[in-house]
């Protein structure tokens, strides 16, 4: 008897489970390895000031414009089928960005669509699944994992392979490597497509969207401003390129533990009420401490590296818990992603043009630490809404 995909069962949920943490885990690494070998990426393409700003914030503005082509897809042929689709087109976009400089920004922007992608049809694939809080968080935390991965190794992939170009491009195995995955679970857990059902959202509904939108905005803004900027931040302080990679990948090592308890933590009502709110404050108190303190970089890229991944945990989580079916998953996700990627691409791209205008990054990193209060007021809002479907009958 074949297993649906809105039926998963024993070993057939569990490939479909794996396969999701390992499309997690390519979710970042195309970003990271960039960000942490900017300079040699701008030398060797020839990028200019400009340039450089450009691509390194375009796979994020990619990931609005491109929100809704994974729950399109989705509708027509599947989410298994949809993801593995993601993983195909993520993988040749890392390998043909390099191939020649006119590639590089097409390839980019493809790379960042397939990733948006993969983002999207993760919180209703494992609403499908019936996934518990503990594999919300474990999908979330493998963004982490692949976000240390692509920071931590860039530079040695770079010696190893003996170019910037060969180090961005090896990446693209990892891709192939949960695309195979993805095969495997489509055949296990079904890739029906999902029904055509219409989307409705009610006047009440459309404040928990909006809330919603908001606060993975303030989110997504405040994490790739971080992962965009970081190793430029560091370097302003007299870090060397290597030591610099390294923090940004501890930034997302030292988050994995945070990322896999913060969805946990929002199907308890009771804790989130103080919980949610506080990540955002404690955000801001680490931009702050960043922005005013010299000679403590390990430490402050700890702590900002342990609330703001638990943050990212928190509302990927979100996302799932207040959604009342996998449908309403996916157009919640998409909206919210959509939206927030896009404010997280132009936020991060306005502060880099802040610290070219101010020559230092103390201007842009106290303006997330702003950021980071209004963050926490946003989620005290939206932890008080129930399960919403978006619809119809």
């Amino acid at each position: 008897m074949q297993i649906r995909d809105d039926e998963p069962q024993g070993v057939a949920r569990a490939i479909a489970l794996g396969a999701a943490l390992l499309v997690g885990i390519n979710l970042r690494p195309a970003i990271t390895s960039v960000s942490t070998l900017l300079d040699h990426v701008s030398t060797t393409f020839d990028l200019g000031d400009a340039g450089t700003g450009m691509l390194a914030t375009l796979p994020i503005v990619a990931f609005g414009v491109t929100a809704p082509l994974g729950p399109m897809l989705a509708r027509r042929i599947g989410t298994s089928r949809a993801l593995l689709v993601a993983m195909l087109a993520l993988a040749a976009a890392l390998g043909l960005r390099v191939v020649s400089g006119w590639m590089l920004v097409p390839g980019t922007f493809i790379a960042g669509a397939a990733i948006m992608m993969g983002a999207t049809l993760i919180p209703p694939f494992l609403k499908s699944l019936g996934a518990s809080g503990l594999w919300v968080g474990l999908s979330t935390m493998s963004f982490g994992v692949g976000a240390a991965l692509g920071a931590g190794l860039s530079v040695p992939l770079e010696d190893a392979l003996g170019g910037t170009a060969a180090a961005l491009a090896s990446w693209a195995v990892l891709a192939v490597i949960a695309a195979i995955a993805m095969l495997f679970a489509g055949r296990a857990a079904g890739g029906d497509p999902q029904q055509q059902a219409r989307i409705v959202i009610t006047r009440d509904n459309r404040l928990t969207v909006l809330i919603m939108t908001t606060v993975f905005s303030l989110q997504s803004l405040l994490y790739f401003a971080v992962t965009t900027w970081l190793p430029s931040m560091l370097a302003e302080r007299g870090t060397d390129p290597a030591t610099a990679g390294w923090l940004l990948g501890w930034f997302s090592l030292i988050g994995l533990v945070p990322s896999l308890l913060a969805p946990v933590i929002a199907r308890r009502r009771r804790a989130l009420t103080w919980f949610g709110p506080g990540l955002g404050l404690a955000m801001a108190a680490g931009y702050a401490w960043f922005a005013l303190s010299s000679g403590m970089d390990t430490a402050v890229v700890s702590w900002v590296g342990i609330v703001q991944n638990a943050g990212f945990g928190l509302a990927m989580g979100l996302l799932v818990s207040l959604s009342a079916d996998a449908p309403s998953a996916g157009i919640l996700s998409a909206i919210a992603q959509g939206v927030g990627y896009a404010v997280a691409g132009v936020g991060s791209l306005l502060l880099g043009l802040l610290h070219d205008a101010t020559a230092g990054w103390t201007a842009s990193i106290l303006v997330m630490a702003v950021l980071g209060i209004a963050l926490s007021a946003c989620t005290m809002l939206v932890i008080r809404r129930r399960p919403i479907s978006l619809i119809a009958g």
